[in-house]
């Protein structure tokens, strides 16, 4: 963060008064063009908001650039956004978190399971088939970030808002009807969570950030990958493989991500301007990014479409019946994994249901 701050005085007498000379200078100039004074000593900030994607993709457009264009219009200019996208300020994905709390970018937006077992209560909302509005989930994970996470997995960072994606499924070279048919397919995961699923499904799970996918399917390094329509559109996913399984009902999985500020930069701001990062942040914030990001599902859906690309629909009781079997499992694991961990999983998960019921019934 740059702040532009008034210059310190020096020990001497001489010192001070030279800089009173100036400052006199300096507000006469300011009345003598018509500008009130203190505008020559408003403090400037800077934020580095820097994040994988790039600018044409939907987070940045739909949902980073409104975030970044309100703070500088609600704070009367005083706060600008510089936008690195594509890891422009160096780096790899799974490094972003770091880099907000080392201060290598003010503000960042990154998945959090980039950086696997870290920040495990989020994983609530990856669970398979847990989540069916993503409106809903994003408002739950606010709400337990603010109850349980806040003081303990994200005490280093100051978070600006918390959502999850609109569903994730299978884009892949050859069709996928049945679990069977992904059996010894090398097939792309976005987190722990998904490649767990994939791995109960019989797939070979890959690891790897959203960047490097358009590359990997073309060289056939993978089979196919797991994300949502969304992203489809930027990667050009539905020019480099044509069949996409899809699920009604709940999600095959959902990916949890966190807009995330530098403690101390925000710590270290004035009163006013806090005011500014704290109105653009928090609960209807995370509401907002994680509705937008799956109203932009559609219309990146409808390019599969158009290309004539072949489009699996599983039903909700097809996925009932054949696919919730065999990653049900992955539940109890999970709970037991937390509790490893001192932290209660199967409450995370009635906490989540519940929440996420409360949001679609007051909607």
């Amino acid at each position: 963060m740059n702040v532009g701050k008034s210059h310190r005085y020096g020990p001497t007498g001489s010192g001070v008064l030279i800089n009173r000379r100036q400052i006199l200078a300096v507000l006469g100039a300011a009345l003598f063009v018509g500008f009130p004074a203190t505008t020559a000593f408003a403090q400037e900030v800077t934020l580095r908001l820097h994040q994988f994607l790039p600018a044409q993709a939907n987070v940045p457009k739909l949902i980073l650039d409104v975030w970044a264009d309100n703070v500088e219009k609600d704070s009367g200019g005083r706060i600008k956004v510089d936008r690195f996208p594509s890891m422009q300020l160096g780096g790899a994905p799974p490094e972003l978190m770091d880099q907000v709390i080392d201060g290598v970018a003010d503000v960042v937006w990154t998945v959090v399971g980039y950086t696997p077992g870290r920040f495990p209560s989020t994983e609530v909302f990856e669970l398979p088939f847990m989540v069916s509005n993503s409106r809903a989930a994003s408002y739950a994970y606010w709400k337990m970030f603010d109850e349980h996470m806040k003081d303990t997995e994200f005490k280093d960072v100051h978070i600006l808002g918390t959502w999850v994606h609109g569903p994730g499924l299978f884009h892949t070279a050859d069709p996928v009807e049945k679990p069977a048919d992904l059996q010894g397919m090398k097939i792309r995961g976005a987190s722990r969570m998904v490649n767990k699923l994939l791995e109960a499904l019989g797939a070979e799970p890959v690891g790897m950030p959203v960047p490097a996918i358009p590359e990997a399917l073309s060289k056939g390094v993978i089979d196919g990958t797991t994300i949502p329509w969304e992203v489809t559109e930027s990667l050009k996913v539905p020019e480099l493989v044509h069949n996409h399984t899809e699920f009604e009902g709940p999600a095959l999985y959902d990916v949890t991500f966190v807009l995330a500020m530098n403690k101390g930069v925000y710590d270290g701001l004035p009163d006013d301007l806090k005011a500014v990062i704290d109105k653009n942040s928090g609960l209807d914030f995370s509401v907002f990014a994680g509705g937008t990001q799956a109203d932009a599902d559609g219309p990146a859906r409808q390019i599969a479409v158009d290309l004539g690309n072949n489009i699996i629909t599983i039903s909700k009781d097809d996925a009932e019946a054949n696919w919730l079997p065999l990653v049900q499992p992955i539940y109890a694991e999970w709970v037991a994994d937390m509790k490893t961990k001192g932290i209660d999983g199967q409450a995370l998960i009635d906490e989540a249901r519940s929440l996420m019921a409360e949001y679609e019934a007051a909607h």
